[in-house]
Parts: structure tokens; C-alpha cells; sequence
């Protein structure tokens, strides 16, 4: 695990990312399987007229060894998490609301890292991770002409995904109430049809039905509650499936949710003590620092796990600023409690206007890791588009890898040929990669290229 020379199999996977253009995304499979999956006619046809770039045209490739170290750090931070220490150090800006435990893992929590030529860096963790409904259709919509030379993760079919997420649904009702099953799920955003992945929630509503689990998709406005029950309409709500960024429940439109949540009325997941407990971006300074992780009874192994992996982060204070102004080239600065990548900033490309509001908010400041980058084929010259990659977790275990291809600071969707992409797994052996049936004859470096 502390060994971070690059090995075969990232080599190969280099190699693929910089040069293989005949891997792709089946439009006509994907479509099909959209339409077929939410039950709606013409739904994929109207997302990619409103979402143009929400799918990239391209996988990403990744070492199976890189993957494993992804795992481990996921394994790591999960288990810092719990700790005394930490829990005790986290309460400095944990609210009294997150500081009750209910019980619940958590679903769909998102591990976002940056492949380097050191390894994967831990950028942030996420608990509302979007995107792994889609991606799960997207895993299985691939075109490979390159059989001998790559091989993917076998994606699960809609059936076993739909199982997967109807047993973690109904694991976080046993976690918090010890008995019975859910029956009703209610996907909970603000302005939900105004949300650019409001797509996404229907594609959700439609594989939790076919969970087993009624599903809704609402705004925490609508909800009341009756005696002891949440209501949506006439229907008990028995769990949140929770989409806002009000990560907290602060807001006064998000009152009766939180009434319900301190109430223990209904099972919300992801919910604020998972997000204070891991997803708070000020948690980075505490995973990223050994010393004290050591201190506070994590064993040496995940400590080391840790410290390969997650950049250095520091709060942003007046008696830092100074330095961190100077030194800013080699910082990121992120939101405390953003989302969405919005008012996050790299170094070289702050103004001193800028400055003086990240000063002035709660701001952290990691250490900056360049993402990896994909070569996609456009209708001219190929061009380079950054990468991250995203695990989805529920309790330690990965549901699905996926990556997203971007150009500018962050991720944005906007970005042609980019967005969501699969996640292509390399094993450790490997057919020569030279050898692409099909294709042009390769250029120096190249490992694949389109067909004529």
C-alpha cells in the first residue's frame, strides 16, 4: 500500500486515457435503455435535448490496483471517522442537530479523487452524490472493439442494481428503527423539476418502484406532519432519500423535515450527522493529518493509507492568510460547506477581490492535486479534458465507479464531449495494448486510436 511507483498497470492505463478512441458510449444502447428503465417514451431523447454534455463520449480507464487503493482509503476514512478523537475534534463545527447518531450509513456517499502519478488523492467526500443512478445505465452502454486489449468491471444488470438500492434503502430503516420495512421513499430537493439533475430523479423514482419501494419525488415544502407521521399528500413518508444542499436542515422551507428528523419520524439518508461526520469539507484538515490520527487510535496501516492520499488541508484564518495569499499557486480553496464545486477556487486564478470574500467566509485550503486527463475524439483534432473519478459507497462497499470529463477550474457538465463517464477497470495482466483490432496503424505513444 505505501509502494507508489507507477506500476504496469497504470502505465497501460495512461497509455489508454492519452490515445483510445475505440472504446465508446452506445448512444442507441444508452437511449434505449433510458427510455426502457423509466418507463417514459422519448425520455432520452428530451435529456440529451436539455442535457447535452451530461454523458461523455469516452471511458476512463483505471488500474484494478489503483481501485483497491481508492477502496482503502474509503476503508480508512470510514474508520477515522468513528473515532473518539476525531468525533471530538469534528464537534468544533458540528451543530447540535448532527451530533445524534440515528443509525443510518448513508446512501450513495461519493469519494471523489484525482488520479496522479502518486497515486489517487482523496479531493473531497460527498454525501448527496449525484449521478449513480445514471452512471449505473451508462456502465452498461459500452462499445468495445478493443476486446483483447481492455477488459471493464462487469456493470450489473437493472435488476441487480435495483436490488442493490432496495436493500440499502431498507437497510437504513433497520439501522435506525431495528424492525419492520419501509414501504414509501420520497426523493426530497428543492424545486425538484428545476434541478439540473431532475432527470435523474425520475430515473430513481422509476427503480425504486421496481425495488419494491413506492417512490415520490417532492419538495420539502409539501411535506406536514400528522400525529406521528410524516406526510406527503395522503401518503406516510418512511424515508427521505435526501438531494438538498441545505446539508444541515437550517433553512426555514426545510422546518418540517427537521421537525421529523429530530422526532426520529422518518428515516433520512443521507442525513446531517453523516454529512458533519465525513462530508464537511473541514474534516479534510483532520483526515490529513497523520499525527493526530495516530494520536487518536487509528492503526498505522489506514493512518499511512491516509497520508499517501488525502492532500494537506487547513482552515482558512487571519493569521494564515498572508501565507496562503503568497503561496497560492500551490492551494485550492473550497467552501466549507459547498457543493457543486461553486465558490471553489485554484490558487493561480484568484483575484484579490475573491480573496477578501473567501477571508471573510469559512473557507479550507488543500494542497493542490492536478486531476488526470482523457483524450477524447472530437469531430476535428482529439483534445484533452480533465479527470475525476467518483466511487459510490454505501457502509465501506463500492456500488459503482464513474468518472466525469471536464474543462476549467472544476466540474461543470458544460464541457463538450465531456461529463459522466464510465470507469473501465485495467487487471493486472493485460493483452499487449499496441494491438488494436481494427485500427490505424498507432503513433508513437498511442495505444489505440479510431477506426477507419
Amino acid at each position: 500500500m505505501s509502494d507508489l511507483s507507477p506500476s504496469a498497470g497504470s502505465v497501460r492505463a495512461d497509455q489508454l486515457n492519452g490515445g483510445c478512441f475505440c472504446v465508446g458510449v452506445d448512444q442507441t444502447a444508452l437511449a434505449a435503455a433510458l427510455d426502457r428503465e423509466t418507463g417514459i417514451p422519448g425520455f432520452a431523447a428530451d435529456l440529451a435535448e436539455t442535457h447535452p454534455w451530461l454523458f461523455a463520449r469516452s471511458p476512463v480507464f483505471l488500474p484494478a490496483e489503483t481501485l483497491d487503493r481508492m477502496m482503502a482509503v474509503v476503508a480508512a476514512a470510514e474508520t477515522a471517522a468513528i473515532l473518539p478523537g476525531y468525533r471530538e475534534a469534528a464537534a468544533a463545527w458540528t451543530p447540535p442537530l448532527a451530533r445524534r447518531d440515528p443509525g443510518p450509513r448513508g446512501v450513495f456517499m461519493g469519494y471523489d479523487f484525482h488520479v496522479t502519478p502518486s497515486g489517487p488523492k482523496l479531493i473531497e467526500i460527498n454525501t448527496n452524490a449525484g449521478g449513480a443512478f445514471l452512471n449505473a445505465v451508462l456502465a452498461r452502454s459500452q462499445q468495445i472493439c478493443c476486446a483483447g486489449v481492455v477488459a471493464g468491471v462487469e456493470a450489473p444488470g437493472p435488476a441487480a442494481f435495483q436490488q442493490q438500492v432496495g436493500e440499502m434503502l431498507r437497510e437504513e430503516w433497520r439501522l435506525q428503527n431495528g424492525k419492520g420495512t419501509p414501504a414509501t421513499v420520497a426523493i426530497l430537493d428543492d424545486d425538484p423539476r428545476a434541478q439540473p439533475l431532475y432527470p435523474e430523479f425520475r430515473l430513481a423514482q422509476a427503480q425504486l418502484r421496481a425495488a419494491g419501494l413506492e417512490a415520490l419525488v417532492a419538495d420539502p415544502r409539501d411535506l406536514t406532519i400528522v400525529g406521528d407521521a410524516l406526510m406527503l399528500g395522503g401518503v406516510r413518508v418512511d424515508i427521505v432519500y435526501n438531494r438538498l444542499v441545505d446539508f444541515l436542515l437550517e433553512q426555514p422551507t426545510h422546518g418540517v423535515l427537521r421537525q421529523a428528523y429530530e422526532r426520529g419520524l422518518v428515516v433520512v439518508t443521507p442525513n446531517p450527522h453523516i454529512y458533519s461526520r465525513l462530508a464537511d469539507k473541514q474534516n479534510l484538515t483532520l483526515l490529513s493529518d497523520p499525527d493526530s490520527l495516530r494520536s487518536w487510535g487509528l492503526a498505522a496501516e489506514p493512518a499511512a493509507v491516509l497520508a499517501a492520499a488525502v492532500p494537506r488541508t487547513i482552515l482558512v484564518r487571519s493569521e494564515n492568510a498572508a501565507e496562503l495569499w503568497a503561496d497560492r499557486r500551490n492551494w485550492f480553496f473550497k467552501p466549507a460547506r459547498g457543493h457543486a464545486s461553486k465558490a471553489a477556487y485554484r490558487g493561480d486564478k484568484l483575484t484579490r477581490r475573491v480573496w477578501e470574500e473567501i477571508k471573510n467566509a469559512t473557507y479550507v485550503a488543500q494542497t493542490y492535486a492536478a486531476p488526470g486527463e482523457r483524450r477524447i475524439p472530437p469531430a476535428a483534432e482529439p483534445v484533452s479534458l480533465k479527470v475525476d473519478v467518483r466511487l459510490y459507497t454505501y457502509g465501506g462497499r463500492m456500488l459503482l465507479a464513474a468518472a466525469r470529463l471536464y474543462q476549467g477550474q472544476t466540474t461543470n457538465m458544460r464541457t463538450p464531449g465531456g461529463g459522466f463517464a464510465p470507469v473501465l477497470v485495467l487487471p493486472a495482466a493485460v493483452a499487449n495494448i499496441d494491438e488494436c483490432p481494427g485500427a490505424v496503424k498507432p503513433s508513437p505513444g498511442a495505444a489505440c486510436h479510431d477506426r477507419s
